[in-house]
């Protein structure tokens, strides 16, 4: 299949609205609802709010756009839109492609345990208040050896029927409904959250930034968060920029998706840690919060049962808008390069990542004496490669090949639209993508290496 014909045939967002919440879909995960909460818990609330909020408005504006700009240019997969403009540099976007298949292979083994405790929710399973039993009730579940493989099965399947009916029937339609519907969520539960009797102390904790905890290891935290929250360096966005149409705004997009995916983050944080404070627990419970404390917070709250479902029911919301980008990251790349039709590629790649995704699982149990890499066993091995490795090196080299490889003048025209579109700041984007973003990366990979 020639790139004419490629191109001539792709699919299109059937709407710019589509793109952008399909795109603050895959930007929005775990990583806003779970681990956003218990990094601000754990580095000093509103310090690391503050902070934050500056990195998101100087990296993510900066690689949203360059991700957004190099798909639609191509028109192609990651691996294809970086050897389309230099034939040396199509292994970046490799790293990409791995990235994702990687990262979707444990992702899943979450997602299985999110729709396992909206099930457990519903049936009044967690109704528990003392964290040591639901720790116990946590660690019974993760570590057995059939549920956990039968509940990512349950989720691979939800989302390979989403990537399998395309784009715009089946991720951009999700997607609309989706969204809108985590945004409904999480303003009640925010709302719930911040007017509980004694939340305000974790509003305040949340919101106001005590400067002195701002420190080096605050700051490289925070820039890690955003780096990973928004989906980048992994050939999301490239992939999903490929789908786009010519007159679609790109800086305005840039602007907001990392908006969205803040608005998510800054909500999970009023929904969570105020009621955290609310009912006495600490705040710097770390991975834990999402498992073991918030369903001890749900048990002691009025209408508890009901926020928890809610809550879950957002948290699988967030989980599906993530995996559908990762698995159509694969699919994309396999239809572009061999012509195989999608709705094949997709039932193949997702068993694929299923059978990657059982050692994960085991590894919590039966194989948890199974070591990789270090003491790490599959799921963290999984983890470390993907997050600390294959994203950080993804997004630096993305920086230096649009800031160093594309030609300028070809960039800033994408960008622009061949000038319909003003771009008042290409010069402090241009100076931030070539200097400033790949510095900032270095620092977070030489530092996650540790």
């Amino acid at each position: 299949m020639s790139k004419e014909v490629q191109v001539k045939e792709r699919e299109q967002w059937g709407s710019k609205l589509g793109f952008i919440l399909a795109a603050a879909g895959s930007a929005v995960g775990l990583g806003n609802l779970w681990k956003f909460p218990y990094k601000a818990g754990t580095n000093g609330g509103g310090a690391f709010v503050l902070v934050y909020v500056i990195i998101v408005l100087l990296l993510g504006f900066s690689l949203m756009i360059a991700e957004i700009a190099l798909g639609r240019h191509t028109q192609l997969n990651a691996i294809g839109a970086y050897a389309k403009i230099s034939k040396k540099w199509g292994w970046v976007g490799a790293l990409g492609v791995f990235a994702a298949f990687l990262i979707l292979s444990f992702y899943s083994v979450v997602g299985g345990w999110v729709i396992n405790y909206l099930v457990k929710s519903a049936t009044g399973a967690l109704k528990v208040s003392d964290p040591e039993i639901l720790k116990g009730i946590f660690g019974g579940f993760v570590s057995s050896t059939t549920m956990p493989i039968v509940y990512s099965g349950i989720f691979m399947i939800i989302t390979l029927a989403i990537v399998f009916i395309g784009i715009g029937k089946g991720i951009e339609k999700a997607s609309k409904i989706m969204m809108p519907s985590l945004f409904v969520i999480i303003i009640i539960l925010a709302i719930r959250s911040v007017t509980l009797p004694g939340a305000m102390e974790g509003v305040k904790y949340f919101i106001i930034p005590d400067f002195s905890k701002i420190t080096m290891d605050v700051v490289l935290d925070a820039l890690g968060q955003v780096f990973f929250s928004l989906s980048l360096g992994m050939g999301c966005m490239i992939t999903y920029g490929s789908y786009l149409g010519k007159d679609t705004n790109i800086p305005k997009s840039g602007i907001i998706i990392p908006l969205i995916d803040t608005a998510i983050a800054l909500l999970s944080g009023f929904a969570i840690l105020p009621a955290v404070f609310a009912f006495g627990f600490k705040p710097d419970q770390g991975p834990g919060l999402m498992f073991v404390t918030l369903p001890a917070v749900f048990s002691k709250m009025p209408f508890g049962t009901i926020f928890a479902v809610l809550f879950f029911i957002l948290v699988l919301f967030a989980a599906l808008t993530s995996s559908i980008s990762l698995l159509e990251v694969v699919v994309a790349y396999i239809v572009d390069k061999w012509g195989f039709s999608r709705q094949k590629t997709s039932i193949f790649i997702a068993s694929v990542i299923f059978l990657m995704g059982i050692p994960a699982s085991l590894s919590q149990g039966i194989w948890s004496n199974i070591h990789l890499l270090g003491n790490r066993g599959f799921f963290d091995t999984y983890d470390f490669i993907s997050s600390n490795i294959l994203l950080p090196l993804g997004g630096l080299l993305l920086c230096v090949f649009v800031g160093w490889v594309w030609n300028r003048e070809v960039c800033t025209e994408e960008i622009t639209n061949g000038g319909e579109v003003k771009f008042r700041l290409k010069n402090v984007w241009f100076f931030l993508i070539k200097y400033v973003c790949p510095i900032a990366i270095f620092i977070v990979f030489l530092r996650s290496l540790r």
